[in-house]
């Protein structure tokens, strides 16, 4: 039998299960849909029932109702590779693999559950460890139809006489598949290494290390399939949030969870983790290590022990015929006062009024006919006293004194020795036009939320209007999930930070909130970090993970994103910032070296436009162009005319994460120049590309 007709015969093969496994389905998917139904027919026969018996009745219904709804959401999402793997082990026993559980009617195994301890040895079986493995076998269908198969023989030893064994490795195959605009699961393929992290324990802090195309995000995402299969009642319950860098980011991992059945886990951008405020920009690079320290937090707390800035300056109050006056001194000294017994700003606007009427009564002391308890009784039952204390003690919003820093002398007046007269005017100018919240004011605003306090119930109604109002005012797209958990929840059983190195020390302590019972997977790659004080945030993130009695560690090794080719070039750029043992080994060759092409100023545009338009001719898949931050709107601009939907145009910082089949990057010297962490961002920009890179410079020294 030829090479050819032995393939066709194997997939012929697996071709006669799946098309068993799909008839499977489509009964569960008609038992699914009576239950619905019976459970619908159960609130009809309920209505005239006694009242015990009709709720007893409906509460069996929702039940039903539920249960055939998961059913069937579950089947739809997982329809596409339902079945992807096969164990063919030493004693003839054989198992299939796939994305659900299924049993036929008699409820003998069709295909187990890629979480599953059974399934284990379809991403653990080595050839030094096969684990009675003697042949794995991937299964790549499209549709219901299988489409091609891979073997990986295990054990030749223990072959038995006429086993087949197909392919040359589903791996590697996968890693040339052209890429589309969403992250793919990688269930068929995830590797040993990586499946160690996968299954790891719940409990306390799992990170995950290595450098640019190990597939971290991959095993994080994969990793909380795992643990809400073994563990659902639990992480399902207080629920799991997945936290990424930037909203392109969380948009491209968007489909992993939900093609793996898990659609109730939340995805956020570092500048949508706050609820009510959403990020319009990031800060240049310079203005974001300033607002990312924990300077800020001591300026914050300062801001607000000091007088808004619409607050009187003095109260003048009639009683008896006697005017009782509070200066500016005198009312400072009450403001002092009040803050002086710690409780937050929004709390204390009753400790505020009577520590005023104290403030008045010393005034009318010693006057006759003057009371101390007349006195504050009276004068607390005027509304012009009330009046007056509404307007110099307000409830405040965190975005209305974010918004007041935008003068340099309350910053500085809050700042005193922990910032130089640059640092307050960039900070300042950062917040004068009223354009939104940056990503790193997102961190600031949660700081300030908390530092304010929650006000009374009364004010809450006003406060929730006014704050979006607030945002409205400060550009907020409209756009922002809609989340179904209570604001601010911080009851999240698990959580995910993706780039973790890039956290500043700031938005370590609002993601810590979030995570007050959470175990967490922290993943991340020091070498890629653009946070210059690396120990300001490892202290930062120890405190807003707490104590944690468990902390596993795993690093992984091979990058399966880029070529040999590629990552030679772009391991070239960190090697005055890295060791050797922090870069990844790439695992694939393809002969086909990056373009490095030298153009003059004069000449970039077109060169620009010719090598995007070039390689999207010769690409099947994605195609990013990569530009420093400073030409990001102007190259956008000058490819707005290339119709293209495979086509992105990003800045270092935004490729964070992300990948493409080709890239076109520009101007790797000014990539460098511009970021706070030198060659980092350059290391992250040439790491994007699977197949192809072009580089485009003016600086004929590149790379030197």
């Amino acid at each position: 039998m030829s090479h050819i007709s032995v393939r066709q015969a194997e997939i012929a093969v697996e071709q006669a299960h799946v098309d068993v496994v799909y008839a499977r389905v489509e009964d569960m998917r008609v038992e699914a849909r009576d239950m619905r139904r019976k459970g619908d027919q159960l609130a009809h026969g309920a209505r005239n029932e006694a009242i015990f018996e009709q709720a007893s009745m409906l509460f069996e219904r929702d039940v039903m109702v539920r249960h055939a709804n998961q059913i069937l959401r579950s089947l739809d999402a997982e329809h596409e590779g339902l079945v992807f793997g096969r164990l063919d082990t030493g004693d003839g026993e054989t198992m299939y693999v796939g994305r659900l559980g299924i049993r036929d009617g008699n409820f003998d195994n069709l295909v187990t559950d890629w979480r599953a301890p059974a399934a284990a040895a379809f991403y653990q079986a080595t050839a030094e460890r096969p684990m009675d493995v003697v042949r794995r076998r991937v299964i790549r269908s499209t549709g219901q139809s299988v489409v091609d198969i891979d073997d990986d023989l295990l054990a030749p030893e223990k072959r038995p006489e006429g086993m087949a064994v197909v392919g040359e490795g589903a791996l590697m195959a996968s890693l040339t598949r052209a890429r589309g605009d969403r992250m793919r699961d990688i269930v068929a393929t995830i590797q040993k290494e990586q499946d160690e992290a996968i299954r790891a324990p719940w409990r306390g802090i799992t990170e995950i290390t290595g450098g640019p195309g190990t597939g971290k995000t991959a095993v994080a995402l994969h990793r909380v399939a795992y643990l809400l299969y073994r563990d659902r009642r639990r992480m399902g319950g207080s629920g799991v949030l997945v936290i990424g860098p930037s909203p392109a980011f969380t948009s491209y991992i968007s489909r992993v969870l939900p093609a793996m059945g898990e659609d109730t886990v939340e995805l956020r951008s570092l500048g949508e983790v706050l609820d009510g405020a959403l990020a319009v920009g990031a800060d240049p690079p310079e203005v974001a290590r300033i607002k990312g320290s924990l300077r800020m937090r001591r300026i914050l707390k300062r801001v607000l022990r000091e007088e808004p800035p619409d607050a009187p300056r003095e109260l003048r109050i009639t009683y008896r015929g006697e005017v009782l006056k509070l200066d500016a001194r005198e009312l400072a000294k009450v403001r002092r006062q009040v803050h002086s017994a710690g409780r937050p700003p929004n709390q204390s606007r009753v400790d505020a009024a009577e520590a005023l009427l104290e403030a008045l009564w010393r005034q009318a002391d010693g006057r006759p006919g003057m009371d101390h308890d007349e006195l504050v009784t009276a004068l607390g039952e005027r509304i012009d006293f009330h009046r007056f204390v509404v307007v110099w003690w307000p409830i405040r919003t965190a975005a209305e004194v974010l918004a007041s820093l935008a003068d340099p002398a309350r910053i500085a007046g809050a700042a005193g020795r922990s910032l130089s007269d640059r640092e307050i005017g960039l900070l300042a100018s950062s917040w004068a036009g009223g354009q939104g919240p940056t990503v790193a004011d997102v961190a600031l605003l949660d700081e300030l939320r908390v530092l304010l306090g929650q006000p009374s119930k009364r004010h809450r109604r006003r406060l929730a209007a006014a704050a979006a109002a607030e945002l409205r005012a400060w550009g907020e797209r409209g756009d922002a999930p809609a989340y179904r958990r209570t604001e601010h929840y911080d009851e999240y059983s698990h959580i995910v930070v993706d780039e973790a190195q890039d956290l500043s020390p700031m938005q370590w302590r609002m993601v810590g909130r979030r995570g007050k019972y959470a175990s967490w997977t922290v993943v991340g790659d020091p070498v890629q970090s653009s946070w210059p004080d690396p120990d300001e945030a490892a202290s930062a993130r120890s405190s807003a993970l707490g104590p944690r009695t468990a902390l596993r560690r795993f690093t992984l090794n091979t990058n399966y994103r880029n070529s040999a080719e590629i990552f030679e070039l772009a391991a070239q750029v960190v090697t005055d910032v890295s060791t050797p043992d922090q870069l990844p080994k790439a695992v694939r060759s393809t002969g086909v070296k990056p373009a490095v092409r030298t153009v003059a100023q004069s000449e970039l545009a077109a060169a620009v436009l010719h090598e995007t338009r070039t390689i999207l001719s010769e690409v099947d898949g994605t195609v990013g162009v990569i530009t420093p931050t400073s030409r990001l709107a102007g190259v956008r601009t000058m490819l707005s005319d290339v119709d293209d939907s495979r086509l992105s145009v990003v800045d270092g910082v935004e490729a964070k994460g992300l990948e493409y089949d080709a890239v076109v990057l520009i101007e790797p010297t000014e990539l460098v120049s511009e970021a706070t962490t030198g060659p980092r961002t350059l290391y992250v920009a040439l790491t994007r590309a699977t197949q192809r890179l072009t580089v485009l410079t003016s600086d004929p020294s590149w790379p030197s």
